[in-house]
């Protein structure tokens, strides 16, 4: 399924379920199951925190959870179906995401990732990310991760107000 036929939406409270079982099949395998549906929920319902979709006609083809704080916003959980990679989607996805942020007047966007994932660690690379630190044991002491980060402004500083147009 190409990129163009795929629909961003914010995520509904019915995907919980769906993107539970993505977070623990794609993201959290061997892990232990963290992001069950209850959890996803929450996120949902969460007014600091976005939740995408990326929906094509065999349903959710990849997700993204993002939290929102004053100055900052987390990458808390990024995946696409390996059927669906490498055409578009998760570019598509954060594109969105970082428009979002921008708007927000966001400074930074902050993520980990498990630090051998050299796909994730390419992919998040050519979309402006950079390498802050690696964190021995981070992943309930099993893995290491790596943390990176994507500034958009200088933190601190004055974000233009909304005008609007009339």
């Amino acid at each position: 399924m190409p990129a163009a036929s795929i629909v961003l939406r914010l995520a509904r409270p019915t995907d919980a379920p769906a993107l539970a079982l993505m977070s623990r099949d794609l993201i959290e395998a061997g892990l232990g199951w963290r992001y069950r549906p209850e959890s996803m929920a929450r996120l949902i319902a969460d007014r600091d925190t976005q939740v995408l979709v990326a929906a094509g006609a065999r349903g959710v083809a990849g997700f993204a959870v993002m939290s929102f704080g004053a100055e900052r916003a987390h990458l808390v959980l990024f995946a696409v179906r390996p059927s669906q990679q490498r055409r578009g989607i998760g570019r598509q996805m954060l594109d969105w995401l970082l428009a979002s942020a921008a708007v927000a007047g966001t400074a930074s966007i902050h993520l980990e990732l498990r630090a051998a994932n050299r796909d994730a660690h390419a992919f998040y690379r050519a979309m402006g990310f950079h390498d802050t630190v690696q964190v021995p044991g981070y992943y309930q002491s099993q893995e290491a991760a790596l943390r990176m980060v994507r500034v958009l402004r200088a933190p601190g500083a004055v974000v233009e107000a909304w005008v609007p147009p009339w």
